[in-house]
């Protein structure tokens, strides 16, 4: 077996350990009124062997990320796929600190789902090792990424404390007009994740079962004055087309429920070639997360956060709110450094200039000011609580936007991350 195989199967048994660490801590956390034991003793006997497997996961984890340096020559982060498995392993060390510091079973329940969210996320993406190219043959990519990714898990430790300190203090019962409001931005943020879950079964399920659509789309470029230049560019769909590219031609449609051609086109404003499939991408994400979240809301007959509160019941919110700031005031130095000083510095020996307005490089900007005024009004106003909870919750979303918008939509000096 050659280093990438084992580096892919470790990276695998990963996963199922992850899994089955979320498992655990749900049997620790939900299981604790069925069980024969003292609910505190059943808690700590389960938490621990799910805080265990975790452990074991990020070994196998440490294995994949190590065997595939060696195995591939660089370090594994130079497109998305490596990037985000990089990412994913960055939450569990993020959550492996902070529970060392607090022991919260109750946070695994939360951090974990996060990290497997984003390993499944990274298989989206080609999983070959990429030459570098010159831009990224720098040891500044090294420090500039692997810093980013550590800061912004902590930011995502961060958000699970938050969304769960809302999810303890919210009062779902209340009909107030204050009430409401937090009951429906808590409502909107777990649609949220259940949208971007929705993204990752669509990919999936028209990845098995092999669907493609192909449509063909004239390019039109002026080389000289007076003189057009036409080249004809395929789009390849990998889910059904509801959205076609702008003034495209069909050249080969896989139907599907006997629909036999796209309902619409992308409008005229979406530039680049790829526009209508992406916005394609993002309907069928919506669709399959509104029937995801339409399905859970049936089973459980009320919102999914008024469902989960009382999975919350005896948490201490004031440790809750403490693991939010102490996560997030951990990640900020870090991500200080990675998103911006060391990025400005590899920027400068790759192309010449510390910063360039480049999408990514301004909303790490905003990321940074953010986080920024996250700190100065939680310590200078004593903004604590819910009002810090939700700007840890707003702040993550701001950094998933950073991401995956600005990597897959926005094109940029960072688009060579891989898209397929």
């Amino acid at each position: 077996m050659s280093l990438l195989d084992f580096s892919n199967a470790a990276f695998i048994a990963a996963f199922f350990l992850y899994s089955g660490a979320f498992m655990l801590f749900t049997i620790a956390i939900m299981g604790r009124r069925w069980s024969g034991r003292s609910p505190k003793e059943h808690t700590a006997r389960w938490g621990r062997i799910a805080f265990i497997t975790s452990s074991l996961g990020l070994l196998c984890h440490l294995a994949y990320f190590f065997t595939r340096w060696a195995g591939g020559g660089h370090i594994p982060v130079s497109n998305m796929y490596e990037f985000m498995t990089f990412l994913s392993m960055m939450v569990m060390v993020a959550f492996t600190v902070i529970f060392s510091i607090y022991r919260k079973i109750l946070l695994g329940l939360f951090s974990v789902p996060i990290s497997i969210i984003v390993m499944a996320y990274a298989a989206v993406f080609p999983q070959e090792v990429q030459p570098l190219i010159p831009s990224l043959r720098s040891i500044y990519l090294n420090i500039h990424v692997t810093l980013a990714a550590l800061g912004e898990s902590f930011f995502a430790v961060g958000f699970a404390a938050g969304l769960m300190y809302l999810l303890r203090t919210v009062d779902f019962k209340s009909s107030s007009k204050s009430d409401k409001r937090q009951q429906r931005g808590v409502e909107f943020t777990l649609f949220i994740i259940i949208v971007i879950i929705g993204f990752l079964v669509s990919v999936f399920a028209f990845r098995e079962a092999g669907y493609e659509t192909v449509f063909t789309r004239s390019n039109v470029t002026v080389d000289n004055p007076g003189q057009n230049d036409s080249t004809i560019e395929k789009v390849i769909y990998k889910m059904p087309p509801i959205v076609a590219p702008y003034h495209s031609e069909i050249e080969s449609f896989q139907s599907i429920l006997g629909v036999k051609k796209p309902l619409t086109e992308a409008p005229f404003w979406m530039k680049g070639v790829n526009a209508g499939r992406k916005f394609n991408t993002v309907i069928w994400s919506l669709l399959t997360g509104a029937m995801i979240y339409g399905a859970l809301r049936l089973i459980v007959r009320k919102p999914l956060g008024k469902a989960l509160q009382p999975v919350l019941d005896g948490i201490d919110e004031g440790d809750l709110d403490e693991i939010t700031y102490r996560a997030i005031a951990i990640g900020f130095p870090i991500f200080t450094l990675g998103a911006l000083i060391f990025a400005m510095i590899w920027a400068q020996v790759a192309w010449g200039r510390f910063w360039g307005w480049d999408p990514k490089e301004v909303w790490a900007l905003v990321t940074w000011l953010f986080y920024s005024a996250y700190l100065h009004l939680r310590l200078a106003r004593g903004w604590q609580g819910r009002k810090s909870a939700w700007l840890a919750v707003l702040g993550f979303l701001v950094v998933m936007f950073t991401l995956v918008g600005v990597n897959l939509v926005i094109a940029g000096l960072h688009s060579y991350a891989g898209t397929d």
